[in-house]
C-alpha cells in the first residue's frame, strides 16, 4: 500500500529549516527582553539571558527570590505556580501590576509580556 503522505526529502527539510529559524527569533528575544529587564532593574549579569539554566538563575536573581526555588522549577506542576510568582515578581520590580506575571500563562501574552516589561517606560 502506498502512502498519501510521502513528503521530498526537500520538503522536509524546508521544514526544518524554517522550525529551527523561529525557534532562534523567539530565543533571541527572549533573551534581549530578559537581558533588558536586567539591566533595568541593576541586576548584575545580564548576559546570562543568553545561557540555558543561567537564564532561570536571572530570573530568580531579577525577581530578588533564592536560588533555591530553581529546584521547585523542576517538580511538575509546582513549577507552573513558581513562574507565575517569578514573573509577578518581575513585572513589580520593573514597576508593573503584578498580574503582568499572570499574563506567562496566557498563549500569545507569554509573548507579548517579557518584550512590554522589558521596553516600556
Amino acid at each position: 500500500m502506498e502512502s498519501t503522505y510521502d513528503l521530498q526529502p526537500e520538503v522536509l527539510t524546508g521544514i526544518l529549516i524554517m522550525y529551527f529559524v523561529v525557534i532562534a527569533v523567539f530565543y533571541i528575544y527572549f533573551a534581549i527582553s530578559l537581558m533588558k529587564i536586567a539591566e533595568k532593574t541593576d541586576t548584575e549579569n545580564g548576559w546570562f539571558a543568553w545561557i540555558p539554566i543561567l537564564n532561570v538563575i536571572l530570573m530568580l536573581q531579577i525577581a530578588e527570590k533564592p536560588l533555591w526555588w530553581f529546584i521547585l522549577l523542576l517538580i511538575p506542576l509546582v513549577n507552573i505556580v513558581i513562574i507565575i510568582l517569578v514573573w509577578m515578581a518581575i513585572a513589580e520590580r520593573r514597576g508593573k501590576p503584578s498580574w503582568w506575571g499572570i499574563m506567562m500563562i496566557v498563549p500569545i501574552m507569554n509573548i507579548i509580556t517579557p518584550g512590554y516589561l522589558a521596553f516600556s517606560d
